[in-house]
């Protein structure tokens, strides 16, 4: 028997919610693979996975196993205790990486916020009290924690918070020349995303990783890769430093892991990771059993040659059909990104205009996203099928046509 809920609407968020979002006008209810229905009935296409959460799109018969069969055994008991999923989960992850540890937590920001702290705390212990410089890129995004947000190299977030984390330097994405003139014996870390998300679905050059790589070596620094949004298969890799070939300190890891469920894990080395001894980082969600019954479920899934092999040939698929829209209206310059995390950059005439691109789709019955005023970005399930990609395709062109005045 289903439970009876009191009805409400897109209005109501207005009078009830902390106004820090301006989601859509409309309300999606319920899912199934990447089909989302709203309030009204209508249905709509997802090419916006949650924001590369939504690995194996909505319902996926594996997630929905391992959820429902775990709520029926234990929910939470806390870090006092440890559990089976969480020991399951983390082995995975080890055998699957460069990491022989890790630490589970609830999200991206989290994951950023162990990886800093461990950063310094590796340097405190090892180099002393100098040594706590944090070196990051330019228009880069980790989190929303005061931490996180003063590593972000995205001021519009971060100003207004009263005093920054200090020891913060942030130098362009891509630049290995200014890396090197800002790196020095008092960095303890250099944080990158081999794939910029927020800042424009932006990757990583091969030369820039493997020259920071060498740089923090040379200068006792640790290199964390923030790959909350690459990470988990969405790059065609399990993680984006493997396509690279260039191995991290520290890789924080969250969005794609849960599939929809919170969860979010920081990986390391055994060595440092014995710089957070008892007692000096916790959280008490953090390796839950739920979420780390999904998690385990959405591994085994995605970490598969078919899966990731698919995702290679979803991006093909996506890209070609991309640039015909792009050339066909004069809306796109380029077509980038990795894997499934794909951005189209808006031509010049369309710059700070991705809003509307946005809206456009919607009344489409298409979700997509933005990256940015100038880049409409794209992030849908792993294993959406051919079929939804070249309909919600068409729905986009219709979106485009219109807004083109085609």
């Amino acid at each position: 028997m289903s439970v009876q809920h009191d009805p409400v609407q897109r209005a109501d968020f207005d009078q009830v919610m902390v106004p820090s979002y301006a989601p859509a006008t409309f309300v999606p209810v319920r899912g199934a693979g990447s089909r989302v229905w709203d309030q009204s009935g209508r249905e709509l296409i997802d090419f916006s996975g949650g924001i590369a959460v939504n690995a194996l799109g909505h319902a996926h018969p594996a997630l929905v196993k391992a959820l429902t069969e775990q709520a029926g055994k234990l929910w939470h008991v806390s870090n006092v205790f440890t559990n089976e999923p969480a020991l399951r989960l983390a082995k995975k992850l080890v055998d699957a990486t460069f990491a022989e540890r890790v630490f589970l937590c609830n999200s991206g920001a989290e994951a950023n916020e162990a990886a800093f702290k461990l950063a310094r705390r590796v340097a405190h212990d090892r180099f002393g009290a100098d040594k706590y410089e944090i070196i990051a890129a330019t228009n880069s995004f980790h989190g929303r924690t005061l931490f996180t947000v003063s590593v972000g190299g995205q001021p519009k977030y971060s100003d207004g918070f009263g005093p920054k984390i200090q020891g913060i330097t942030h130098v362009p994405y891509n630049d290995l020349e200014a890396l090197k003139a800002a790196i020095s014996d008092k960095t303890c870390a250099v944080v990158i995303e081999p794939i910029q998300g927020e800042g424009g679905v932006l990757p990583a050059d091969l030369a820039y990783l493997q020259g920071a790589r060498a740089l923090c070596d040379e200068h006792n620094a640790l290199l964390v890769f923030d790959e909350v949004q690459s990470g988990v298969g969405r790059s065609g890799h399990l993680y984006a430093y493997q396509h690279y070939g260039v191995t991290p300190d520290v890789l924080s890891s969250a969005k794609s892991l849960g599939g929809g469920f919170p969860i979010a894990a920081m990986l390391t080395t055994e060595a440092l990771a014995s710089h957070l001894a008892v007692g000096t980082h916790g959280t008490t969600y953090g390796g839950n059993p739920l979420g780390c019954a999904v998690a385990e479920a959405l591994l085994d899934v995605v970490n598969t040659p078919e899966v990731l092999a698919g995702v290679k040939a979803k991006h093909e698929r996506f890209k070609t059909r991309l640039l015909q829209v792009g050339e066909r209206y004069g809306v796109f310059s380029g077509v980038r990104g990795m894997g499934l995390l794909i951005g189209a950059v808006l031509s010049d005439a369309w710059k700070g205009k991705a809003r509307e691109f946005f809206d456009a789709a919607a009344g489409e019955n298409l979700m997509i996203l933005q990256a940015g005023p100038d880049v409409v970005r794209f992030a849908p399930s792993l294993v959406i099928e051919d079929a939804d990609i070249d309909e919600g395709l068409d729905r986009l062109e219709c979106a485009v046509a219109k807004l083109a005045g085609a």
